[in-house]
């Protein structure tokens, strides 16, 4: 966790503020830290048909391929989840994370007591699907 970690988790509450989870009421907000010093939030979008949703993770990942970084540019993530219990991200926003950011970027979920869990994205998904070069 880097000294970047104050402004990240307050960018990642305003992301779960900003989520839009009318069937789970399960908001999620996400910050990113890009090596050039700018934090790109991301909160989970609900769909009707379950399957279409988006997590905050891949959301704040997609909004900084689509600001024009490539992956390798990211120095952190962080999430935060306005609730008593932890939870670390799902499968596919694992499998993402891999696709953009090194196997040693740390990420850190935190809960509304401030508990934190800390991994690096080797740690969420060993062994990741990667495409051959």
């Amino acid at each position: 966790m880097c000294d970047h970690y104050p402004a990240l988790l307050t960018v990642a509450k305003q992301g779960a503020e900003n989520a839009y989870a009318p069937y789970s009421n399960f908001p999620v907000g996400a910050a990113i830290l890009m090596k050039d010093g700018q934090i790109i939030p991301g909160c989970n979008v609900e769909n009707a048909s379950y399957g279409l949703g988006l997590c905050a993770e891949r959301n704040a990942l997609t909004s900084a391929a689509a600001q024009g970084y490539k992956p390798g540019d990211i120095k952190e993530l962080v999430l935060y989840i306005p609730h008593k219990q932890m939870f670390s991200p799902c499968g596919a926003c694992r499998q993402f994370m891999s696709e953009f950011m090194a196997a040693e970027t740390p990420v850190t979920a935190t809960n509304i007591d401030g508990e934190k869990k800390h991994w690096t994205v080797a740690e969420l998904l060993p062994d990741g699907f990667l495409m051959p070069e």
